[in-house]
């Protein structure tokens, strides 16, 4: 049977676990910590949808050791934080396992067998020193796009916010490969859609700019997607976002696919839904600026692309960034 570890239990780490696990179809652990940890392992992992509510039993450790090499290791975590578990990862990877790192910004993968001048070309302001190149080399690497519209309403307990969740899976070569093909099987069998997608890159490009155009729009109004879309004009400047993304794309040589309005309009479908960095703004956790906005900087500087829109709506976020977490620092320290 497939072993398969999510290193990490907030809300799409919890949401694969759990479909997983109740499949039964694969030896499935997590890992956590502190509170979400001790939930799954008093009252394993609930997941609320549409449709359904169902519990569901998981390992759950903080040990990577307890677990040993696995086939497939989802890496659930912030972008910001894979850095610091690179250590605590490393257990879990032999060199026939395939790893799915996150994709909130741009991957540091993401030029391993680019079609193009740009092939094996690594990014040190995304990949400081090379150090996740290293420790997880691009050859064992899966792209994936998580389309799970999530979030955690308390420690282990995951509700779903859109009616669909899905997560295509792909080589970055763009072969069909027995590793590529098992994971879509095991995932679709377990309740998640998940197609292979054999121009993956285009993939995580079409979600990095979903994630760039709508998390710091999100984070200045505050409003959920239905919000936001009601509201006159916040559209305008999400669209205008992507537009300034696309370019930078059409310049490196990357198929983008759907144009702007038909992204904006399949993500705004999820009306009640929060975008991730306006739940970690309320949760008082820290926010994923920075990724975006290195890799936005990085790949810019490639192709010497001005993004004005961009600069503007990150400056800003960046502050509305700063300015909460002095609100919470002040508010800690007079509790």
């Amino acid at each position: 049977m497939l072993r398969v570890c999510i290193f990490g239990g907030g809300a799409i780490g919890g949401y694969l676990a759990a479909h997983l696990a109740r499949a039964g179809r694969c030896e499935v652990s997590v890992v956590a910590r502190g509170r979400t940890l001790d939930a799954i392992r008093r009252h394993g992992l609930r997941v609320t949808t549409a449709n359904e509510t169902f519990t569901v039993p998981v390992r759950a450790t903080s040990d990577t050791r307890e677990l040993g090499v696995q086939d497939y290791v989802f890496i659930t975590l912030k972008a910001h934080q894979v850095d610091e578990a690179l250590e605590q990862i490393a257990p879990l990877i032999g060199p026939r396992t395939t790893v799915l790192p996150p994709t909130t910004g741009i991957p540091y993968y993401f030029f391993h067998a680019f079609p193009g001048p740009f092939d094996g070309r690594q990014l040190p302001a995304l990949d400081r020193d090379g150090r996740q190149w290293r420790a997880i080399p691009p050859a064992q690497v899966l792209g994936c796009v998580y389309w799970i519209g999530a979030h955690a309403s308390a420690p282990g307990v995951i509700v779903q916010d859109g009616a669909k969740a899905g997560c295509p899976v792909g080589e970055l070569d763009g072969s069909d490969s027995p590793r590529v093909r098992a994971l879509s099987e095991l995932l679709c069998a377990s309740g998640i859609e998940s197609k292979v997608n054999k121009d993956i890159r285009s993939a995580i490009w079409v979600k990095f700019v979903n994630s760039l155009a709508f998390n710091p729009v999100a984070l200045l109004t505050q409003g959920t997607l239905g919000e936001m879309a009601e509201a006159g004009g916040v559209l305008n400047i999400v669209r205008a976002a992507m537009t300034e993304a696309d370019a930078i794309a059409a310049q490196l040589g990357l198929a983008i696919g759907p144009a702007p309005d038909k992204r904006i309009a399949l993500t705004i479908g999820a009306s009640n839904h929060k975008m991730s960095m306006l739940q970690d703004l309320e949760a008082g956790r820290p926010l994923e600026l920075e990724p975006l906005s290195r890799s936005i900087r990085a790949l810019r500087d490639l192709k010497d692309v001005d993004t004005p829109v961009l600069d503007a709506v990150l400056a800003m976020a960046q502050l509305r960034a700063v300015t909460a977490a002095h609100a919470l620092k002040t508010q800690e320290q007079h509790a």
